[in-house]
């Protein structure tokens, strides 16, 4: 086990509320100047989880499951800063309103510029949900140090879902298991954000030789990912022999310089984690929940 100071982590219990979905209403143009007009972040995404694809949607940056504020008028303001900032990958997030009251479910991570925390929930309990519903998040996870490992920084990442990854520990290394690992050139919006505490930044996948290469295509929600030669341990930046480990945390993305977007959890700024590609590395295969077929489809 990963020795951490996890006994000395603040948790705040945080409250915020399922997001509708947004929209300015007018065309947006995709890389190759095409229009478009798709749905796109925000709502109680029904059909959409964790573990599934991030690609092949009629949409463009979408959450999956449920997206939450603390105020969806103010989300620049607190306290919605709070809730971007304090809840982590992996906190418990229980309903204490509704019809779906007492349910439980998990933070993924959040998304920059839609100033969401994406919440997993099982169908059924979507299906309950509204969005004047009161989501309760154990917020833990931001302070949380290796204590062997003081170069590599965490963020945004609970305490138990860390030892819960399989990770490692060989010849002064994190041995970190990730689904795909990701060329430093595809990072694209987001890149130069001094804040990985909160937010995310887009693998960009305009490129198809490349989204081909990588296995790009096959990248998941929830799925952990290594960044290579990108450093976030005070802002997202290039560095050579650097690596960051990251939850996806929303879809691909026809936009210029956009795709996947993936939150921080794991940094360090020199070569002392090890990506391992292993094809369950998803936060869905660990904590439960994905996609459901509504009840009536599974009575026979």
């Amino acid at each position: 086990m990963l020795k951490t100071n996890e006994d000395r982590v603040v948790e705040f219990l945080i409250q915020c509320k399922p997001g509708p979905p947004r929209t300015r209403a007018r065309w947006s143009v995709d890389s190759e100047g095409v229009p478009f007009v798709l749905p796109s972040v925000g709502g109680i995404t029904t059909n959409i989880a964790v573990g599934d694809s991030a690609f092949g949607w009629a949409g463009d940056h979408v959450e999956p499951s449920v997206s939450c504020t603390a105020n969806t008028q103010k989300p620049f303001e607190h306290p919605n800063v709070s809730l971007q900032l304090y809840a982590c990958a992996g906190n418990q997030a229980t309903v204490v309103s509704g019809k779906a009251k007492n349910s439980t479910g998990y933070a993924i991570g959040h998304h920059g510029g839609s100033e969401h925390v994406v919440v997993e929930f099982p169908r059924a309990v979507k299906e309950k949900l509204s969005y004047d519903d009161k989501i309760i998040i154990r917020g833990r996870g931001q302070g949380l140090r290796l204590l062997e490992h003081p170069e590599i920084a965490l963020f945004n990442l609970d305490p138990g879902l860390l030892q819960k990854m399989g990770i490692e520990e060989a010849d002064g290394k994190l041995r970190v298991p990730v689904t795909t690992i990701v060329p430093a050139a595809c990072m694209g919006s987001g890149v130069g954000s001094t804040q990985p505490g909160t937010g995310d930044y887009d693998i960009m996948t305009s490129d198809p030789e490349t989204v081909a290469e990588y296995k790009l295509d096959k990248i998941r929600f929830g799925d952990f990912v290594a960044l290579t030669d990108h450093d976030n341990r005070f802002g997202r930046t290039y560095r050579k022999g650097a690596v960051t480990i990251g939850i996806v945390v929303h879809s691909d993305c026809l936009l210029s310089g956009h795709g996947p977007g993936v939150t921080t959890l794991i940094t360090c700024g020199t070569p002392l984690i090890e990506p391992v590609v292993d094809a369950e590395a998803n936060i869905a295969d660990i904590l439960g929940h994905g996609t459901e077929a509504p009840e009536e489809e599974n009575d026979e």
